[in-house]
């Protein structure tokens, strides 16, 4: 018995050590030379700005591609890799075949895994043609010699072995759970858009404790650090007042009437959905109302509390106007605001503690930066105001109480 458990142990230990060995070795493969049209490179670009690849490939200060975005994870950082044609820093060994396979199923040609920070579970069902155009425009590009930084990790989050079982768990060819329903024409490009290209349910859709997307729950909203990201359901969307034509306006520019992008979303209509045509702005919003979109809904306006009306005037209403008009390239509006509609205040009292930067959006539109008021309202004062917005603007309940505020104050202290 006692031989038995220690060849059972030697057995085990090797089979780890052939793991580690195969996620950590170095790929030497030839270095590949593509030679494309400049109809697929212009493709390619075009989907690669669709699937918003520069977000998490083009670090501050870095070449294009090549990495060192920082994504802050439960579970630590994790840096987006260099993808440009250098063979040793970048994917210049890398095969259409090699590429299609990280980005479908997570495994890199030398048998490493990637994280699921990289959304191969949205990628999966990217097809082989865009795949291999996205591939041909990243490989006429420009090489650039500089690995991005190492992912700061704890154990047992570390070991890429363990993501053998997480695929066995979370990844699979069911196709991806709708958002809505539909079936024109339109509707099935906005939802090959949304779900596989755009990959909006990786920050939109709420996770489990592995980190796994909750297929169950598509678009309902998700959590991304101190912002949360809003449910983008038909019912979610009209209850804040959204129509087809608004969140394709939105979509395409960032800037309606009720709001402007702001932190990750910012990020993502600037490097991305700006750049869509006309027909797929449409198609996105199409899927992400449904074919028989739902009436939008009308806020009931409020009479606020008196104590957060008088800070508003004080410290808000010389930028956002004394009746909530908000001014063109300065602030938005609160009236129909449709942060302030979100049943959940996180966002709002977010904004108002850490404050926003000067932001801009296509064509010439732009916002001034909104300074923080941590230091400058107590956890009193912002509940007061978080809850006049709210019922006056947002046709919420005066629910919101300091203990949240006061909870969000820290996390931004301790982050």
């Amino acid at each position: 018995m006692k031989r038995l458990l220690l060849w059972g142990v030697i057995i085990l230990l090797m089979i780890v050590a052939l793991l580690w060995w195969r996620e950590n070795r170095t790929y030497n493969g030839p270095v590949q030379h593509v030679k494309a049209s400049e109809e697929q490179i212009s493709r390619g670009q075009y989907l690669v700005r669709a699937a918003d690849c520069e977000a998490c490939h083009t670090g501050p200060g870095r070449a294009p591609f090549s990495g060192g975005v920082a994504l802050d994870t439960p579970f630590g950082t994790i840096y987006g890799t260099n993808i440009t044609p250098d063979p040793d820093a970048g994917i210049g060994r890398w095969t259409s075949d090699d590429f299609y396979s990280a980005i479908t199923k997570g495994v890199t040609p030398s048998g490493r895994h990637l994280y699921p920070a990289m959304p191969y579970t949205s990628y999966k069902e990217i097809t082989r043609k865009d795949a291999d155009d996205i591939y041909a425009f990243l490989m006429t590009r420009s090489a650039v010699t500089q690995p991005a930084p190492e992912n700061q990790l704890s154990f047992p989050y570390n070991q890429r072995m363990a993501l053998i079982g997480w695929n066995m768990l979370f990844l699979n060819s069911a196709p991806i759970k709708p958002a809505s329903i539909g079936a024109s024409e339109q509707w099935l490009r906005g939802q090959y858009l949304s779900n596989a290209l755009g990959h909006c349910g990786e920050c939109h859709s709420p996770r489990g404790i592995l980190g796994q997307v909750n297929q169950d729950k598509p678009m309902q909203g998700g959590t991304l650090g101190r912002i949360l990201a809003p449910d983008i359901t038909p019912e979610g969307l009209s209850q804040r007042g959204w129509t087809p034509e608004s969140l394709s306006q939105f979509i395409g520019y960032g800037i309606t009437p009720q709001t402007s992008a702001f932190a990750d979303m910012h990020t993502v209509i600037n490097l991305s959905t700006r750049y869509l045509n006309n027909d797929d702005k449409k198609a996105m919003a199409s899927y992400l109302m449904g074919d028989h979109p739902p009436t939008a809904t009308q806020y009931q306006a409020g009479q606020g509390n008196e104590n957060g009306r008088l800070i508003y005037l004080n410290q808000c209403a010389g930028c956002h106007s004394r009746d909530g008009e908000g001014k063109p390239h300065v602030a938005v509006a609160m009236k129909d605001n449709s942060t302030l509609r979100l049943t959940d205040a996180n966002n709002l009292i977010v904004s108002i503690l850490d404050g926003l930067p000067a932001q801009d959006f296509p064509n010439g539109e732009s916002m001034q930066a909104m300074p923080g008021f941590a230091e400058r309202l107590s956890d009193s004062d912002i509940t007061a105001l978080v809850n006049y917005l709210r019922v006056t603007w947002g046709g919420q309940p005066e629910n919101i109480t300091e203990t949240q505020v006061k909870a969000l104050r820290q996390s931004g202290e301790n982050k």
